[in-house]
C-alpha cells in the first residue's frame, strides 16, 4: 500500500492525471475539446512552452534560488529577429536560427556573468535584464509588428511532418531526450544536480562552479531563442511583447514536474507534462470566457499551492 501511495504522489502521475481529467472536463464543457485535432494545436501550443520551461528546468536545478525572469524577453527579441532576417524567404531559416541562438547564448551569457562575477542574486538579475530587453524591443519596433515567417518555418510549426504530427511536437520530443540524456547521463548534468544539492560540496569536489552556472544560463537563453524562432512560425509576425506570457507558466510547469526551487531534485519529464497541463487549463479558462488578467491570477494561485505542496522540496539553501 505504501509503494502504491509513493507512486500515485508523483508530481509526473498527478500531473498526468490532472490532463486526463481536465481533457474531460473541457470535452464536457465543449464538445469536441478533447477531438484528435484540437489535441494536436494543444501539443503545438505546449510545445512552445515547453521549450522555454526546458532552460528555465536547467536554471532551478542548479540552485541558489535561480529562476530566469527574462526568458519572456529573450523569447520576444529571436522572434524579432527571426522575422527581420528571413522575411518571409525559406533562405533565411538558417541564417535566423543562427541568429536567434547567438542573442539568446549573449543575454544568457550576461545573465550567468551577473550571477557569477558580480554576485547579483537570479532573480534581480535577470529581472532587470528584461528590463533592458524590453527597452530594447521598443527602441528597435516601438510595439509594432516586425519581420514575416518563412512557409517553411510556419509549416514546420503547424503542418504535419511525420504521422500527421507537427514538426515542432517531434522537436519538442526530440528535445525532451536530450534533456534527459543530459541531466541523467553526463557529468555536465550531474554536475549541476551537485551544485544545485549543495554549492559549497560541488566546489570542494571539484566542479567548475561558476562556469556551471554560467553555462546553465547561456542555455536557457538559448531554449528561449528557440521558442521565439517558433513562435514566429506559430503567429506569422511577432510583436515587441509576444514572449511575456511564458515567463511566469514556464516557472510553474517546472514546479509541477516536480523540480525543486530549492534546486538539485527533479527533471524535464514531468516538466513536459506540466507544459501540456498548463494549456490545456488555459484553453479550459479561455472557454469558460475567462480574461487574460484571470488567467494570470490562476497561474499565480497555482504557483503559490504548488511552492506549499512540493514545489520547495525542502528549506531554500543560502
Amino acid at each position: 500500500m505504501t509503494a502504491i501511495l509513493t507512486f500515485i504522489r508523483q508530481p509526473l502521475i498527478v500531473a498526468l492525471a490532472l490532463i486526463a481529467v481536465l481533457l474531460y472536463l473541457g470535452q464536457t464543457l465543449s464538445p469536441g475539446f478533447a477531438s484528435g485535432g484540437q489535441v494536436l494545436r494543444l501539443l503545438i501550443v505546449a510545445s512552445l512552452l515547453g521549450i522555454v520551461a526546458a532552460g528555465q528546468n536547467v536554471v532551478i536545478l542548479g540552485g541558489r534560488e535561480g529562476i530566469d525572469l527574462s526568458v519572456g524577453g529573450v523569447v520576444s527579441l529571436s522572434a524579432i529577429i527571426a522575422g527581420n532576417v528571413m522575411n518571409g524567404a525559406d533562405s533565411g531559416i538558417v541564417p535566423a536560427i543562427l541568429a536567434c541562438l547567438a542573442a539568446g547564448a549573449f543575454f544568457g551569457l550576461l545573465n550567468g556573468l551577473g550571477v557569477t562575477l558580480l554576485r547579483i542574486p537570479p532573480l534581480v538579475m535577470t529581472l532587470g535584464m528584461l528590463g533592458v530587453l524590453q527597452g530594447l524591443l521598443v527602441v528597435i519596433r516601438m510595439g509594432i509588428p516586425s519581420g514575416r515567417a518563412a512557409p517553411g518555418l510556419s509549416g514546420f510549426v503547424t503542418q504535419p511532418l511525420v504521422a500527421g504530427i507537427p514538426g515542432i511536437i517531434w522537436l519538442w520530443i526530440m528535445i525532451g531526450l536530450i534533456m534527459a540524456f543530459m541531466l541523467h547521463r553526463t557529468v555536465f548534468g550531474h554536475r549541476i544536480y551537485a551544485i544545485g544539492s549543495n554549492e559549497h560540496a560541488a566546489y570542494m569536489a571539484g566542479v567548475p562552479v561558476r562556469l556551471m552556472r554560467i553555462a546553465i544560463f547561456i542555455i536557457s537563453g538559448m531554449f528561449a531563442a528557440v521558442a521565439g524562432l517558433c513562435l514566429l512560425g506559430y503567429s506569422g509576425s511577432s510583436f515587441a511583447n509576444v514572449g511575456e506570457q511564458y515567463t511566469l507558466p514556464s516557472i510553474i510547469a517546472v514546479v509541477f514536474g516536480g523540480t525543486s526551487l530549492a534546486g538539485g531534485k527533479g527533471g524535464y519529464t514531468g516538466t513536459m507534462a506540466g507544459a501540456i497541463l498548463l494549456v490545456i487549463l488555459q484553453s479550459i479558462l479561455t472557454t469558460v470566457n475567462i480574461d487574460e488578467s484571470g488567467r494570470q491570477m490562476v497561474f499565480g494561485a497555482t504557483l503559490l499551492v504548488l511552492m506549499m505542496f512540493y514545489g520547495r522540496g525542502r528549506a531554500m539553501r543560502a
